[in-house]
This record gives C-alpha cells, structure tokens and sequence, in this order.
C-alpha cells in the first residue's frame, strides 16, 4: 500500500462557495487526539460566522422558454434532458417539451422518411401543427399559477419562419424570455454514433431492420438539410439570444447572452462532453463518531472504516481504470480512506460535509432533547431546514455546483465523500426530484458504480462483505412528523406562559413596559 505523500494530491479551497463547508471548529475534541493523522492538515476554518450561498426559492421573476435548434442526430434532446436535470437539480423547474413525443401520438404509425418530404402536404399540416400544439403546452405551462420557470422546447426548428414564429408567440405575445441552442456537428464519427446508439432503437423503428433504419434516417436528414439554415446566418437573427455547441463541446458561441440564468446556461455547455467514462462514489469508511451515532465532527476511521480502506485500494487495484483520479473532502475520514488508492487525489473544501452548526457532534437524541424546535423543523421539511450556524441540503447543492460543473468536465473519477454530499451528487446525475434527495439512501462500505448513457445513468451497487453502522434515516409520515412538531411546539407554548412573558415589567421609577416585544409567538 502506498502512502498518501506518495501520490499526487491538489487542494480545492477555491472550489468553495462563500467559504462554508470546512471542518468545525471543534474538530479537535471530535478526534479526541491532536496527532497528525491523514486529513490533519486539512483543518477548515472556522464556519460559525460564514453564510452560505442559498439556492433560489420561488419562481423566477422572468420565465424563460429555451428552443432547441437543429438537424437530426446532433443530440439536441441530449442537451435538452441534461440542461433540465441541471436547472431542476439547482431549484428551476424546468420541464422538457418534446415535439418527435407529440408527433408520435398524433400519428399512428411512422412509415419512412417520406414523412419529412417539404413536398408531403399532409404530413406538414401534422408536423405544423404537433410543433403548435407543443409550443402552446409550453406557454401555459409558464403561465399556470403552479406552473414551471423554465420550457425547453425540443425540436429541430431549422427554418428562419419556425424561429420567426417561436420568437414572436414567446417574447411578443407572451412576454417571456426566449434563448436558442443550436447543436451543431459536421464530425461524420459522433452522428454515426449517435445514429447507431440511440435513433434506431427508438420508437420510431421498432421492429425493423437496424441496417434499414439507418438508411432511412440518413434520408430523414437530407430531407431536413434541404430547408436547414444555422442560427445566426440571417441578418434579422443577430438580434436572439443564442448559443451554439459545435461538436458536442469542442467550441461554444454565444450572442447576447441575457441575465444570470442564460449565464450559467453558458457556463454549463462549456463543461459538458460525451466522451465515455465511468463516476464512481463512495462514503468514507465507518468512522468513529459514526460508531457513536453523532453528525458531523472530524473524527478518524474505526477499525472496520480502516479495513474498508484497505478493500478499496484492492479492489482498484484489481479493476485498475485508466486515467482515474481520486477526489476527497478536507476530512480525515475521506482521507484515509482513499490514502491506499494508487492515482492523482485532489482535496475538496467543496465535498465536506453539510455543516450541522450548532448541532456538530450531537446524536439525534440529544439534538431532540437541546434543540427541539430544529428537530421538529427538520422532521417536516429536512430539504429546506438549515441547521442554526450552519447549511441546509439547498445551501448545500449550491456548495456542490462547481463539483458538478468539474464532474462534466472529467473523465474517470472516483468520489470519496459523504452522505449528505453523496446524496446530492447521486439526485443530479440519476436525475432524482429535490423531495427525495434527503432520502436516498447511501450505505457505507458500498461502491456505486455510475456509467453515463445517452439519456441517463446506469448505476451499479458493489457492496463490500464490511460490517458498518447504518446511519440511514429514512423518510416519516408526514403525519407523524407533523404530530412530532406540533406536540414539540405546545410544550414549548406552555413553557413561554409559565414565564408570564406578557407581565409588566419595571424599568424605571416612572417607566413601564406594557408589551413584550421580540417574545415567541404561537399561532393555531
């Protein structure tokens, strides 16, 4: 086994939003020692008086359609599913309108790529009017009272008058903002593949002949190139917001990017590729505050913790990955844990894990005794609930996002982090709702094995024969956890009026308060 000085590692302080995130500040009685072990170098700083950054709440204040522009092929709907899983991930919804989807049910039955002929009447009234119809779902979608922040409307919109149309229906009438994304790819390679991969197993061509398929949807395309014209092209389009991703990534243009959504949209398509690799994620081994069934804190791995180190540097020892690097937090925990592991590790400040405040090294017990008014909080709503000097699950998705954007961006990586960290990073890339993400489970000596496919991620869970704790706190009934907090509050209630809060109070010779102001309020 090699030691940690004898592979390479890089810090990720800067990665780090606002500077939350690091170890507490009593770390130290956490360990119960002051020895250099793995990860004391990494000490954080101290979080009590940091805010965290805070995902955005409510709708946004101008809701954004975002046209999909393109021949078949390019991975128009690739970029579409994956910019919505993003948005959703970092709390705009965001719904994806596919016209090919529309199509389908409109029609019986696909026949050939006949179908797509300019010169076939009848089946551009249908196409005209599946493309309407979609458009339409997508405004009322944005207007509707319970209605999304952000439609991407997915289709191949390749003709000036579709754009022209779309534009007007979206910023004119409706008075929305409306950005372009065109998926541009002259690599004769990357749309073969995307042939080969994706349109001929779909539903359009179920049940035929795969070598027929593909014959058939290189027409479709020519059909398509006939009246296509690039965004931008045409004087009268230099006024749109677009953006243009030339071959899956290898440039990006950009025109009158507006606002911090269409921002980060940017931002977001300059990090994302399709080149195949494998995620790996896993929690640090059992620790010894795990063992205590206390959060948080910065202790080191138990015995079991040290010998699941040791059966993961094996295992990638046994199944080497090329050009695999390692990430940690700044926690010893995760540290030693991969400090067997033979290739380049980077230390995250990023991946700590949620920041527990007031409640750092405290079982649940004792936070239910000490603080039950958070723990009542909590019950009811753990997603939104921020520990009190500390984070909640949106503060720290927003912590995580330039995790994310460095995770497209990768290849081969493997993530050694923890639950709250994991569960986030595992939402975004399975594509799971903002409701379940404090939920899912992630057990400890368990490697999860995320390979990226065309519309998704297939996820493998390799278990290691390790006994651990579960520290798995699954979701309440919502009526018992309304019960919980509502028996919590009363004896709270009761309390405040055995204080006679409302008294009298002397201050003066001559002076006397009749209100209490800034005392606990109870509402039935």
């Amino acid at each position: 086994m090699a030691s940690l000085a004898s592979t390479p590692s890089f810090s990720r302080s800067d990665s780090l939003l606002n500077g939350t995130g690091g170890a507490s500040p009593n770390d130290a009685s956490n360990n119960g020692s002051g020895d250099a072990s793995p990860g004391a170098e990494y000490p954080g700083a101290n979080r009590r008086n940091c805010k965290s950054s805070v995902a955005r709440k409510g709708p946004m204040e101008v809701k954004h359609l975002i046209c999909m522009v393109g021949l078949p092929a390019r991975g128009k709907t690739y970029i579409a599913k994956k910019l919505c899983r993003y948005l959703n991930w970092i709390g705009i919804n965001t719904s994806v309108f596919n016209v090919g989807e529309y199509r389908r049910k409109a029609t019986t039955e696909y026949n050939s790529h006949q179908f797509f002929l300019a010169s076939n009447t009848e089946a551009m009234k249908v196409r005209q009017q599946v493309a309407e119809t979609a458009l339409s779902d997508c405004l009322k979608w944005l207007e509707s009272p319970e209605g999304g922040d952000v439609a991407i409307f997915d289709a191949t919109n390749v003709t000036l008058e579709r754009r022209a149309m779309v534009y007007k229906k979206v910023v004119e009438e409706s008075n929305f903002m409306c950005l372009f994304i065109e998926s541009l790819c002259d690599n004769p390679d990357l749309i073969s593949a995307n042939i080969a991969a994706v349109k001929v197993n779909g539903p359009d061509y179920a049940g035929m002949n795969k070598e027929e398929a593909v014959q058939d949807f290189l027409k479709r395309i020519e059909h398509y190139e006939d009246c296509y014209v690039p965004l931008g092209d045409d004087e009268s389009e230099k006024r749109l917001s677009y953006m243009k991703v030339i071959n899956a990534g290898e440039r990006l243009v950009i025109n009158r990017s507006a606002g911090n959504l269409q921002s980060r949209i940017g931002y977001w398509l300059m990090n994302i590729h399709i080149t195949p690799r494998t995620i790996y994620l896993t929690r640090h081994g059992e620790s010894e505050m795990n063992l205590d069934g206390r959060i948080g804190g910065n202790s080191s791995l138990s015995e079991r913790g040290n010998k699941y180190a040791g059966e993961l540097a094996r295992y990638f020892e046994e199944h080497p990955v090329k050009d695999l690097r390692v990430w940690t937090s700044w926690m010893k925990r995760t540290i030693q844990t991969a400090r067997g592991i033979q290739a380049p590790q980077e230390r995250w400040k990023a991946l700590n894990e949620i920041d527990a405040g007031i409640c750092e090294g405290m079982t649940y017990e004792e936070i239910k005794a000490e603080h039950p008014v958070d723990y009542a909080a909590r019950e009811r709503n753990k997603m939104t609930y921020r520990y009190p000097r500390g984070e909640s699950y949106q503060d720290l998705i927003s912590r995580l996002e330039t995790v994310i954007m460095e995770l497209e961006r990768q290849e081969n990586v493997l993530v050694v982090g923890h639950q709250a960290v994991l569960r986030c990073i595992l939402c975004y890339l399975c594509e799971k709702s903002l409701d379940e993400l404090p939920y899912v489970k992630v057990p400890l000596h368990t490697l999860i094995k995320l390979t990226p496919v065309a519309y998704g991620c297939e996820v493998e869970m390799i278990p290691f024969k390790i006994e651990a704790v579960d520290t798995h706190r699954p979701k309440r009934n919502t009526l018992d956890a309304d019960v919980v907090a509502a028996n919590i509050c009363e004896k709270i209630k009761e309390l405040s009026e055995s204080m006679s809060m409302s008294r009298q109070l002397s201050v003066g010779q001559d002076d006397r308060v009749v209100h209490s102001v800034g005392s606990p309020r109870f509402y039935d």
